[in-house]
């Protein structure tokens, strides 16, 4: 009697993402694969001229409940699991060919999600069952077959087949299947969160799933090194989503800045401009143009500004693009667009980065993540972002003089500016212009005279100028050095047990005050 015929290789099929099946699916004819498949994605395979043998062929089960279930089946499950040269005698008594090769992506539960007219009964049918089943199944016993969760990795797996050399690639493979199943059971565990528990902002258990879309050369410093990871998709108006016209790979200190910049100049509906150093807005200003918006940013500390970060939210143009290109060396400049002859002439400076973020409309309000995090030892931060604004209180008049329209314009642009400079932060500014910026300070009063001196070593007038301040005046001494400088109108949160000395120090000036009871600290 001669013996059975070996079986020929089983590839298993399953994909909602249908980006280079075909393809994949006739390399793996050609190294005499037989295909198994289901659904959609068995019939593109056959309109591509491909045979396939239906997965019910192999269960003796239809697929039933709409295609809910169809691989939830020992026939499927045990030629997964079943371990080479321990699990023979199984296969052989139950009539269960071994699968050797699984190539499976799951339903688009994130991009269903993030549509606007999403159901929760449209996302809940969006969440895959069988498909990270046989993940898992299949990454388990990577030893003796590959898995594919991404078609990028299509060729690498053919390549491997083809050479008979799979070295370290079916382990890969298994710990990507992995991390996307943990990321895919995040977002589910995440947005079922919001449905069910919308008034509980911090779910009991946190689970966030990021994916590494960037190795960096270092991290802050040369020592330390750092990798770029991204929640969700690239969504525009981010710096993680931007596109890099031109320019070295950014830093990790340039992404951090970059986004400092970018979060302050898109907090702005008119046309703006930030410019940022180490992480802190060092000038801003808001004109009719992007290039006055620019000339005005850069005035307020041009010194700082060199080798800085520059943010607008609107297109950048020619005419902006040759200003900072006569005046200025900067290491990322950021806009929603680029033009061409913007373009032209910033390629000439090959060492500056050049991102265009997306639409200015995109822009305006976008939040991948509504959280704010931050590491500790042992432990995670998580707080709500600080997206709380001037129309969000109920903000007073606390002196015996009322702001002028004008003073009361400029203390809404430098309470806003005050919002991105870290704590403690003091902000001069006049005719939407900031004058002079003191950051970072463990005294309040010393963030004044910092503010006041960098106005001075720029020929910059305070007087008519007003201040904002992140948090409130502890003692009068900041007023005094206001006033002395010029001030003529203070906006700060108020709370402080000296709150009428600081009011009285203000109406002994004769200067204007507003509280707004919102803290902005900025760590």
């Amino acid at each position: 009697m001669s013996p059975a015929p070996e079986q020929r290789r089983r590839a298993l099929l399953s994909v909602s993402n249908k980006h280079g099946l075909v393809e994949f699916a006739r390399e793996l004819v050609k190294l005499s694969f037989e295909i198994l498949s289901t659904g959609g994605t068995a019939k593109t395979l056959r309109e591509a001229g491909i045979d396939v043998l239906d997965v019910s062929a192999v269960t003796g089960f239809p697929e039933i409940m709409d295609g809910r279930v169809k691989t939830l089946h020992p026939a499927v499950h045990g030629g997964l699991l079943a371990r080479a040269g321990i699990d023979d005698q199984v296969l052989a008594e139950h009539g269960i060919g071994q699968i050797d090769l699984l190539a499976v992506n799951l339903y688009p539960f994130e991009a269903t999600t993030a549509a606007a007219d999403c159901t929760l009964d449209r996302a809940i049918e969006n969440i895959d069952i069988g498909g990270p089943a046989m993940l898992r199944a299949a990454a388990k016993n990577h030893e003796r077959l590959f898995v594919v969760v991404d078609p990028d990795d299509y060729g690498r797996v053919i390549a491997a087949l083809a050479s008979n050399d799979d070295t370290g690639l079916r382990q890969q493979l298994a710990v990507k299947v992995f991390a996307h199943t943990a990321q895919y059971d995040a977002a589910i565990s995440g947005y079922l969160h919001k449905q069910y528990s919308p008034k509980e902002l911090f779910p009991e258990t946190l689970v966030l799933g990021w994916r590494r879309t960037q190795e960096l050369r270092y991290g802050e410093n040369p020592h330390q090194q750092a990798a770029v990871y991204r929640h969700g998709d690239a969504a525009p108006g981010t710096i993680t989503g931007a596109r890099q016209l031109q320019g070295k790979p950014l830093s990790f200190n340039n992404i951090a800045d970059a986004d400092a910049a970018l979060q302050c100049v898109k907090s702005f509906e008119a046309t703006a401009c930030v410019i940022v150093k180490h992480a802190n807005p060092c000038g801003v200003a808001l004109a009719a143009s992007p290039l006055e918006a620019y000339e005005a940013a850069y005035r307020t500390d041009p010194t700082s500004a060199f080798g800085g970060i520059i943010a607008f939210n609107r297109a950048l143009d020619e005419a902006t693009a040759a200003a900072i290109v006569a005046q200025q060396l900067v290491d990322v400049i950021v806009a929603p667009e680029v033009e061409a002859g913007a373009r032209a002439l910033l390629n000439k400076k090959k060492n500056t980065r050049v991102l265009e973020t997306g639409s200015t409309d995109a822009m305006a309000g976008q939040r991948t993540l509504a959280w704010d995090l931050r590491t500790v030892e042992g432990g995670l931060l998580v707080q709500d972002r600080d997206t709380g604004t001037l129309a969000d209180v109920e903000a007073l008049v606390a002196t015996k003089r009322e702001p002028s329209p004008v003073e009361l314009k400029d203390l809404r642009f430098a309470w806003t500016v005050a919002k991105y400079v870290k704590s403690n932060a003091i902000v001069y500014a006049r005719n939407c212009q900031t004058l002079g910026v003191g950051a970072g300070q463990m005294s309040r009063v010393v963030s004044a005279r910092i503010a006041a001196m960098k106005a001075a070593d720029e020929g910059l007038e305070l007087r008519g100028a007003v201040m904002a301040s992140d948090a409130f005046f502890p003692f009068r001494d900041s007023i005094d050095t206001a006033a002395g400088n010029g001030i003529t109108a203070v906006i700060h949160p108020g709370g402080s047990m000296r709150d009428q000395e600081v009011i009285d120090a203000a109406n002994e000036h004769d200067l204007a005050m507003i509280l707004t009871h919102m803290r902005h600290f900025r760590h």
